[in-house]
Order: C-alpha cells, then structure tokens, then sequence
C-alpha cells in the first residue's frame, strides 16, 4: 500500500480530531518567546535543553516532518527563518494559522522527509525533527538529507520513540490493562499486525508505523556524517508501559 499518502490521510484526520500534537501554541506563548522565554519538546514531556540550541537568530531553521503549529511558531517567534516540511497539508495549515495571527516568518513545504531535494546544500543552521520518523518504513535517507541541507556547525535535534516499546501487544495493553510480549524487532503495522487490526486501524484512518532499529535511529546520523552530542529518555505519562522503561529519547547531532 502507499504509506506515504496513507499517513498523509491519517494526520489529516488527526487534526480533525484535535490530537494533541495538532493543537496550535497560544498567543501568550508566542509573546514569551519573542521576549526569550521559550522552549520546545522533541518528545512528549522533557524540554529540549537550552544548551542543545545554536544561535539561529536570523537564520534559517528547518522543522523537519514537524507540523502542528507548535515547534515552527516558537522559533519563529525566538528569532528563526523557519520553514516546516510535513507530509500533512492539515499540520501545514495549523503552523499558517499561527503564522498569520502573530505575523512570524514560517515557510511551509508539503513533502516527504526522506526527500528535501527542494532545499540547497548547507541551508539550515537547525532542524528539529520531532517524533515522527516511525511514519516512514525506511529512515537512512532522512539522515542523509538532513546532513547534506545543514550547514557546517549546524545542528540536528531529533525526538525518536524506543523501538523496544513495539515489542508489545499494545491492543491488549489498552484493552485489559496487561503489558505482555508479543512481536520481533523491527517492528512494522503492516507486517506484524494481525489482517484484521491493520484494516481496522486502515478503515479508522490512523497512522501507520515502523519501529526502526537503534542501529538505524543512531547508528544512521552517525553514519551520515553527524557527532552526537547530546541524549535524554523520555516517557509518556499516560502509557502504562512508561511505568517500567523510557518510550522515547531525543539525540542533538552536530554537523562538522
């Protein structure tokens, strides 16, 4: 199937609905940040550091498969040329919302994040690239093109859900409550679920994922090129799993 324009469908339909990382930041949020009181997540919880930040006061900054009007506005409002690339034309919009109510410089760019062929080499002193490379079944061209459209100095900062997580039988959990083994890594909808969850999940227009391995999450920047210099775990609050090991982590990668 085409999972691209599948996901596409999905993170539509989550704006619709008004899932959480589709909701705009207010305007009192904005105001702080232009005043230098900001910060932003990767993950569900954990603010990125202020130390993981280079200064891209004026520059250009990519949020990278990061729609929502979240992530975009805050930098915009902190100083950045901002372009968000996002595979939803209904995350796009949410960013244009803000764009338009505070007046702050965001460029939107509906497209694939394994392919940013439409950006020039050492463009970006930033991208943010916030949970979401679990859309996409393969990651390796994300590293690549994220390092090729940075410029020397720049910095990558990623938000990455634990792939041991999908390990699970994530039905069960939410059904009866009970965390119990059930799938081989890595992980993927399509592959592992059983012929009538997928078309389940298909039919409700809900995403579509890939755990990834942390050979490909990590090993992947290393191998494009990237230092990683900086790593934090994070969890979600309202995942029983959460209780018993970190569901997510964030990298800061700098290109040299």
């Amino acid at each position: 199937m085409d999972i691209r324009n599948h996901n596409r469908d999905a993170w539509n339909n989550y704006v619709k609905k008004g899932n959480q990382w589709t909701k705009t930041v207010s305007p009192d949020e904005i105001t702080r940040a232009k005043k230098g009181d900001w910060n932003i997540v990767l993950t569900p919880t954990k603010p990125v550091p202020t130390s993981w930040f280079p200064d891209f006061k004026g520059q250009e900054v990519l949020c990278l498969a990061s729609g929502g009007g979240q992530q975009a506005p805050i930098l915009a409002a902190a100083g950045g040329l901002v372009t968000t690339l996002d595979n939803s034309p209904l995350q796009l919009e949410q960013d244009r919302i803000v764009a338009e109510r505070e007046n702050l410089p965001i460029q939107t760019v509906e497209g694939d994040m394994r392919d940013l062929s439409m950006f020039k080499n050492e463009q970006f002193i930033l991208i943010v690239h916030p949970v979401s490379n679990i859309f996409v079944p393969e990651i390796i061209p994300v590293w690549q093109e994220a390092f090729r459209v940075l410029k020397p100095g720049g910095v990558l900062l990623s938000g990455i859900n634990n792939p041991f997580s999908y390990i699970f039988d994530w039905e069960k959990i939410d059904r009866e409550g009970v965390i119990e083994i059930r799938y081989s890594l890595p992980y993927s909808d399509t592959l592992h679920l059983p012929k009538d969850q997928l078309q389940e999940r298909i039919n409700n227009h809900e995403a579509l994922e890939f755990s990834h391995t942390l050979e490909e999450q990590i090993g992947g920047q290393i191998d494009a090129g990237f230092l990683i210099a900086g790593f934090y775990e994070d969890i979600a609050p309202d995942e029983l799993i959460s209780k018993y090991l970190p569901t997510f982590f964030a990298t800061k990668a700098i290109k040299y």
